[in-house]
């Protein structure tokens, strides 16, 4: 066994380690299995966060998206910036509401605020199926950072089944609290390994940062702004103001808040977070790194830019390290997502048909949907060949269908009935899938808008008719005053 397979492998115990002695000596009932009994103070709730939002993404689709397009792959960085700030504001009411009515999951909250069990479901439906394409991008992470980073020895199909046996070993036994011990390794690796390769690469093969982009200007011009067409200014905005309404709707990140002790630790957070973003900037420059070192990766290839310039710059034991970093950053917000799925399948779903379930029966159905999540996920990632960029923003696209009714329902006046609500969460996400399945674009639907309004997001298309739906409804349907909690 190689130093670099050594390396990985051991992360992966480690990852199995913590989080089985994460929960020992506690009676798993559903809140402590999935929110932790409410008991986290600010460093957990952001290492949890991080762990969230610092995925597989970060570490090669954030690389490889710059390597691909170049400028365009600076809405990475904004979006969660402009997300935290949002945050500030509507997470400690979620909170205080979710403390009140002791739920535990994003449907939860939403079937309470508008009194309608029917919508909790919509809405668990919807994060189910979002939720799929965010966990096969964490596997496809994993198999890329295995079989690269292994040099080939372990082919990245069994890599992404030994992940996903590792990940609901752990989900099983400790849940959330798992997870939290895990991300704190995690957090501390990644900052160490992407500061250091983001200063190296640009060092070493260019002679510094500033010479690194003058030399990829001159080689490819206009590669370092945005195109006239396309993903445009206009793609960018769009795509910014899209992703970052929908970033803590994802139903992980939104139960991972019930989790918090208090309402302070989302303010704290909100400050702290947009400065661990700015980690994402030395990802951006090993993409950009690899543009003119490891050339010619198209298409899905480019999520392999991070490893294939580490194998060709590194030796195998640091390799090992950079690879051992990628896994982790695989199976902390993959063990969230599995966990997130199986709580809503089994809470919110099967609740609803079996609506006096006692505790002890709902834990037992989520951990058994533990490893039928990962399952079909396993199955998705062998099977499919879409880039992680493009996966996040498809999920994107229907968990922002949910943000209108959330805002409306933290108003002290709430103005959107449940049938609105509903209506317009329906719509939206129809309109999502028949977008994505037909991969239609503004441009394509109406070719003869201006260039500027046909490259927006397609996705502003589905929010847009949410709105206008969940407005309509709502006139002519009866409201339900629900006041906020303080």
């Amino acid at each position: 066994m190689s130093a670099a397979l050594f390396l990985i492998a051991l992360s992966a115990v480690l990852a199995l380690g913590l989080g089985v002695y994460a929960g020992r000596g506690r009676e798993m009932g559903l809140e402590q299995w999935s929110v932790g009994s409410r008991g986290f103070g600010a460093v957990l709730v952001f290492l949890l966060l991080a762990g969230e939002i610092y995925t597989t993404f970060t570490f090669l689709g954030a690389s490889g998206f710059s390597y691909g397009l170049g400028a365009p792959a600076y809405y990475i960085l904004a979006y969660g910036t402009l997300a935290y700030v949002i945050s500030y504001f509507i997470l400690p009411p979620v909170w205080s509401y979710a403390k009140k009515h002791s739920l535990v999951s994003q449907p939860d909250f939403f079937a309470a605020k508008f009194d309608s069990p029917a919508l909790g479901v919509l809405v668990a439906l919807v994060d189910i199926v979002a939720l799929i394409p965010y966990l096969v991008l964490q596997f496809t992470g994993l198999g890329i950072i295995v079989q690269i980073a292994g040099y080939g020895a372990i082919s990245k199909d069994v890599a992404i089944i030994i992940g996903a046996l590792v990940v609901t070993a752990y989900v099983i036994v400790s849940g959330i609290r798992g997870s939290a011990l895990t991300a704190i390794v995690k957090d501390g690796l990644i900052i160490v390994v992407v500061v250091f390769m983001g200063i190296y690469l640009p060092v070493h093969y260019y002679g510094g940062i500033g010479a690194m982009f003058a030399t990829l200007d001159h080689a490819k011009p206009g590669f370092l702004a945005f195109p006239a067409s396309g993903q445009s200014v206009s793609w960018f905005v769009s795509t910014v103001l899209l992703t970052c309404l929908g970033f803590f709707m994802w139903p992980h990140s939104f139960a991972a808040c019930f989790s918090a002790k208090n309402r302070s630790v989302f303010r704290k957070n909100a400050i702290l977070l947009p400065i661990y973003q700015l980690v994402l900037l030395f990802v951006f420059f090993v993409g950009f790194a690899a543009v003119l070192q490891v050339p010619g990766l198209k298409g899905a290839a480019t999520n392999m830019a991070l490893l294939k310039i580490s194998v060709a710059a590194f030796p195998p034991w640091m390799v090992g390290i950079i690879g051992a970093t990628g896994v982790l950053t695989a199976l902390v917000p993959g063990s969230l997502i599995m966990m997130s799925a199986s709580t809503l399948f089994a809470r919110n779903l099967v609740g609803f048909v079996r609506p006096h379930a006692s505790n002890a029966q709902t834990v037992m159905v989520a951990k058994f949907t533990v490893p039928v999540v990962a399952l079909v996920a396993v199955y998705f990632t062998i099977q499919g060949s879409s880039t992680i960029v493009a996966l996040l923003l498809m999920g994107y696209n229907f968990v922002t269908q949910l943000f209108p009714a959330l805002v409306a329902s933290l108003m002290k006046r709430n103005p959107v009935s449940k049938q609105g609500a509903f209506a317009g969460i329906f719509v939206g996400v129809g309109t999502v899938v028949f977008l994505t399945l037909t991969h239609q674009t503004i441009g394509t639907l109406i070719p003869g808008l201006p260039e500027m309004i046909r490259d927006l997001n397609v996705g502003i298309i589905a929010l847009g008719l949410n709105l206008i739906v969940m407005v309509a409804v709502s006139a002519m349907t009866p409201k339900t005053a629900m006041l906020p909690a303080e």
